[in-house]
């Protein structure tokens, strides 16, 4: 009786089965899961805090890593991003990236300067609002670099579309009634409208 109690076992297969059927890191970045609309693991994979770029401890959690991940990223996944925040010293990368002072990226993402320098230097993130406006910011960067992969120009390749968004941004748009672009991304609705015109300079938008 007590032999036959124990046949059930065998159903431990599955698991492993249900785990090799996620998308790998490399999937998500071409985008393969996409069109899975949401599996069942879909929630599982979305929110683990164990998913690069997003491990606290792991760390490919570069400024690189996350503008990649955010381009193919699902709502999910962005939501766990949104909640985690962003790593202060990538915040500071993106600034020196997109060649804006790191007192104006943290104004952009409404947050004091002492703030931030002081979870850069404990290593800590930005979250809140502020890590939100900063991932909305990487998601700009996403879009730019769509932009020039898919244009045919010569100057494309080489191209720096981190330090062309950092000029852009702070230049005024008529679209937005004569105001920058940094000054709406603190909000949802602004990162949208933001998104939205961006979007729409395809052509042409690196000249």
């Amino acid at each position: 009786m007590s032999k036959a109690a124990k046949k059930p076992s065998p159903a431990k297969p599955l698991a492993k089965s249900a785990g090799r059927a996620q998308p790998s890191v490399h999937e998500s970045k071409l985008g393969l899961q996409e069109s899975q609309a949401y599996p069942a693991s879909q929630r599982q994979r979305g929110l683990s805090v164990k998913e690069p770029p997003l491990d606290v401890h792991g760390a490919p959690a570069t400024l690189k890593g996350y503008v990649s991940y955010l381009r193919s990223a699902t709502p999910l996944q962005r939501v766990a991003a949104e909640r985690q925040g962003v790593p202060a010293q990538v915040v500071k990368h993106m600034a020196a990236s997109m060649e804006l002072p790191a007192v104006r990226m943290f104004t952009i993402l409404g947050i004091a300067k002492a703030t931030a320098e002081s979870k850069a230097a404990q290593q800590a993130r930005i979250a809140g609002a502020s890590g939100q406006a900063a991932l909305g910011i990487m998601r700009l960067l996403g879009i730019t670099e769509a932009i020039v992969d898919a244009s045919t120009a010569e100057g494309a390749r080489g191209f720096d579309s981190a330090k062309w968004l950092g000029r852009w941004i702070e230049q005024p748009q008529p679209a937005l009634g004569g105001r920058k672009p940094a000054d709406l991304l603190d909000t949802p609705t602004g990162f949208d409208v933001v998104a939205r015109l961006l979007g729409s300079l395809e052509s042409g938008s690196y000249q």
